[in-house]
């Protein structure tokens, strides 16, 4: 599956995050995929509420999200982020504009707490850059928790 989101608004919510350290291109790149694949099962899950409620059409109630960023506010690009919706949803549903943008802010919030993590994993290895294994680690302690 090749990756939807481009990797520029990936690193720059990595940096605004990462407080003085660098981050490597692999690091935006690996943070981008995993983006991808939350977005692709929170779509889903969203397809299952519409359906439960006899709907055709993603909303972003369907997201947990009842007051979105506004889209100018969001570092993610709305189009990627509508594709990556689509990816598990097979074109039986639409994704109403506003669900895209609640889509984009939830996936953006994902991506700042991933990205605090994998900057703190950084600085308690000693280093200062942020790497792609910062990403990783932070994924593989979540299944312990």
């Amino acid at each position: 599956m090749s990756v939807e989101l481009p990797f520029a608004p990936v690193d720059s919510v990595i940096r605004r995050n990462a407080g003085g350290l660098r981050v490597s291109a692999e690091a935006a790149e690996e943070l981008a995929r995993r983006i991808q694949d939350r977005g692709a099962e929170l779509a889903s899950a969203a397809a299952e509420e519409a359906t439960a409620d006899g709907r055709k059409t993603l909303m972003p109630e369907d997201f947990g999200v009842e007051d979105a960023r506004d889209k100018d506010a969001l570092e993610l690009p709305i189009a990627p982020v509508d594709r990556i919706a689509r990816l598990d949803i097979d074109g039986r549903y639409r994704v109403a504009m506003d669900a895209r943008v609640a889509l984009a802010d939830v996936l953006e919030q994902y991506a700042d707490d991933v990205s605090a993590a994998a900057a703190e994993l950084a600085r308690h290895a000693d280093r200062r850059t942020i790497k792609a294994e910062d990403v990783e680690a932070y994924f593989e302690l979540q299944r312990y928790y």
